[in-house]
């Protein structure tokens, strides 16, 4: 009825009479034209990467409060996380034997040196980073990392062409977050080991990430499990609510925001015709 009033309305304001309508107008309508139907499952896998940084962020916190509390040594930190960094620049470069680097023809030297200079400048730094934030209150400084953590969860590039997402600017925030957390810890070995582990878990991490999923999609259930559990277990080292509050993000990010998705399909309507706008293709 609302249809047929309408055409009615349009009609009449044409001089047409009441009793006729154009139902080749209406035969032209189509819905839902390029809609797109997503799987339960390959949803799941895709909210993985979400996961994963949640899980680098939590595990990064869980690491500072080790070495403010005197747990963990920079030594140790920094002998680890080096051995951890080698393992997996070796597995991203066996994951493709190498093309993507015969592609860029950048050379194992060249990420040494790169290496070698960033570590040089961020030691060499450390006195200064530790000291940059003296006349900050400790409560700003941590109320500064929860919105830069926060940010970097944000703007992470997730493999969408979403506006908002800029692998830099996650990356600028992950770092800044590291260095007001670093200028709270009693050495500039504690600065530098701190700096050092954000840039392993928030630059090199996310990258190998990428091409494991890129060259191998198995392992995404295996990347995202893993990452949860070693983030799990940490936080549960420290506060059991933190664990819990943890584990039912996971569950909701993984499982619930799917299932909500693929509940809403059916409910997708859109109408395109005759009305839409010309769209000019070249």
């Amino acid at each position: 009825m609302v249809k047929r009033k309408w055409h009615k309305v349009l009609y009449m304001d044409q001089g047409v009479p009441d009793n006729y309508v154009d139902k080749s107008f209406l035969d032209e309508m189509k819905k839902n034209v390029n809609t797109r139907t997503y799987e339960l499952w390959s949803v799941i896998r895709e909210t993985g990467v979400v996961s994963q940084q949640l899980s680098s962020i939590c595990f990064f916190v869980v690491i500072f409060i080790y070495m403010d509390s005197a747990v963990l040594t920079p030594s140790h930190l920094l002998t680890v996380s080096s051995i951890v960094t080698v393992l997996g620049y070796i597995l991203y470069d066996l994951v493709d034997w190498g093309a993507e680097r015969r592609k860029s023809q950048r050379s194992r030297a060249a990420d040494v040196k790169t290496t070698l200079i960033f570590m040089t400048f961020t030691y060499g730094l450390s006195p200064i980073l530790q000291t940059l934030t003296d006349t900050i209150s400790t409560d700003t400084i941590y109320a500064m990392t929860v919105f830069m953590l926060l940010g970097s969860l944000l703007f992470h590039d997730y493999g969408t062409d979403a506006i908002v997402a800029s692998r830099s600017l996650s990356l600028n925030a992950s770092v800044f977050a590291s260095v007001c957390l670093a200028s709270r810890l009693p050495t500039s070995m504690h600065t530098f080991a701190t700096v050092t582990l954000a840039m392993q878990l928030f630059a090199l991490w996310p990258e190998l990430r990428r091409k494991l999923k890129r060259q191998l999609p198995n392992c995404q259930y295996i990347m995202t499990w893993g990452s949860a559990s070693i983030a799990l277990a940490s936080l549960l080292s420290i506060s059991t609510s933190a664990g819990v509050c943890f584990a039912l993000v996971h569950l909701a990010i993984t499982y619930l925001v799917p299932l909500c998705l693929i509940s809403l399909q059916p409910y997708k309507n859109n109408i395109h015709g005759p009305w839409d706008e010309a769209v000019i293709q070249h």
